[in-house]
């Protein structure tokens, strides 16, 4: 098993390309299902996830490849062709690894009237049921049913267009709903959609492919379905990955570094810049770059997580690993999932300074970690360890992070060729 061997207290300097976003790339992957036609996406993350799911479309019989191997063009390019799918069937054996499995949902059985998926795995982070999902299908005329532990869909004809209120606000839900609802027949309405950057880089290729959508990027999406959808007339590019750019800004900031992020979206992290500016980070903002400069110790800032245009419960790890080495005390709450709070304690074995008390962690910064053998617990969890390990005193070590390969395109590499000491190693 893989750890990430880190030796702290170097500052971060030079140029980093943040990659595409796995949030987009995950269901933009699984629309592809919804043509019999060539699809290629560019800009894809090479990450644990991407691979996941192009050996889950593969074992249905989809054409699922990169288009050119490392170093070469077409390096971040892939082809996904969906016109021969032997089976509509998702297994536990590759769902069990990935929450984001349950996207081929909609789209199986809008194109093909039958799906079969497993009831998925993924981070421990606490419950994200797909109830959700099953209602907003069964009001398009989806029969659903649970059988030893995989979702049963069929649908006699076409999918109906309806009004879909969810009960909260879900990612995965709008997506997969959004998706469905293309082939539908009729109006379908999404109330409580999910705004992301990610559910608008969906939408956006949905267009290209011929789906008619308008609200994409507010509470309510309109959606009038078409009887077919075609590939893109231009490859779909991906959508940076603003996690990714966050992570980076923390680390950078962290370690008092100098660093321009390229090929970035500032105005998909407003939420998390406010705080940052607020923490006493300098930030240089351009079109689609952000250089980042450590000014000294920062100041310890208290947020709270929310659906997104506010802060993303994505970041709070890492923010919170900023707070850790920053002067004076903050307040973190965390409202999305009730076990994010799981690298506290992996935190305190470098020395940090928290309480946790229901869904909110007190932080006290202190002016030093000291390096330690910590173990990842998310995907997230994994970077802030990766962020409060480049600042420690001495040597760190971060196990599980395979935890960090499903959401981090080649994080060792990228954090190497801006100074810092880390490196991948067999445990």
């Amino acid at each position: 098993m893989d750890q990430l061997l880190i030796r702290g207290g170097r500052s971060l300097q030079g140029e980093i390309v943040i990659s595409g976003a796995k949030n987009a790339a995950l269901p933009e992957l699984c629309a592809a299902l919804l043509t019999d036609e060539p699809v290629r996406l560019l800009n894809v993350p090479r990450l644990r996830d991407v691979g996941t799911t192009l050996v889950l479309l593969r074992n249905m019989g989809v054409q699922a490849d990169w288009c050119g191997l490392r170093g070469e063009p077409g390096d971040d390019a892939v082809l996904i062709d969906a016109s021969r799918v032997a089976e509509p069937v998702a297994p536990y054996e590759l769902v069990k690894t990935m929450r984001a499995s349950i996207l081929v949902l909609g789209p199986l059985l809008a194109r093909f009237g039958k799906a079969t998926v497993s009831l998925p795995g993924g981070c421990a982070i606490g419950s994200r049921p797909v109830d959700q999902h099953i209602k907003g299908l069964q009001a398009m005329g989806a029969q659903i049913t649970v059988e030893h532990g995989n979702i049963v869909a069929t649908s006699a004809g076409r999918l109906q267009g309806a009004r879909i209120t969810t009960d909260m606000v879900t990612v995965t839900g709008t997506e997969n709903l959004l998706m469905a609802a293309a082939l539908a027949e009729g109006e379908t309405v999404l109330e409580n959609a999910a705004q992301e950057p990610e559910v608008v880089d969906l939408a956006e290729m949905l267009i290209a492919m011929g789906a008619r959508i308008e609200g994409h990027g507010t509470s309510r999406i309109r959606i009038q379905g078409v009887e077919r959808l075609h590939a893109p007339r231009e490859p779909h590019r991906i959508v940076p990955d603003r996690i990714e750019t966050g992570t980076f800004i923390c680390a950078v900031a962290a370690t008092g570094g100098d660093v321009l992020l390229k090929n970035a979206r500032p105005d998909h992290l407003d939420a998390v810049l406010d705080k940052l500016r607020e923490a006493g980070v300098q930030l240089d903002i351009g079109a689609d770059s952000i250089r980042v400069r450590g000014n000294g110790r920062l100041k310890a800032v208290s947020f709270r997580t929310s659906e997104y245009p506010a802060f993303p419960t994505d970041m709070q790890a890492q923010f919170m690993a900023l707070n850790c080495i920053a002067e004076g005390a903050a307040k973190v709450t965390e409202t999305i999932f009730e076990n994010r709070f799981m690298h506290v304690n992996e935190l305190m074995r470098l020395g940090a300074r928290i309480e946790v008390d229901g869904h909110t962690a007190l932080i006290q910064g202190v002016s030093q970690l000291s390096g330690a053998t910590v173990m990842a617990t998310d995907l997230r969890a994994s970077a802030s360890l990766v962020i409060a390990g480049l600042v420690a005193q001495g040597e760190t070590t971060v196990d599980r992070i395979y935890h960090l390969d499903r959401g981090y395109d080649r994080m060792e590499e990228k954090l190497r060729a801006v100074g810092a000491d880390i490196e991948r190693v067999k445990a």
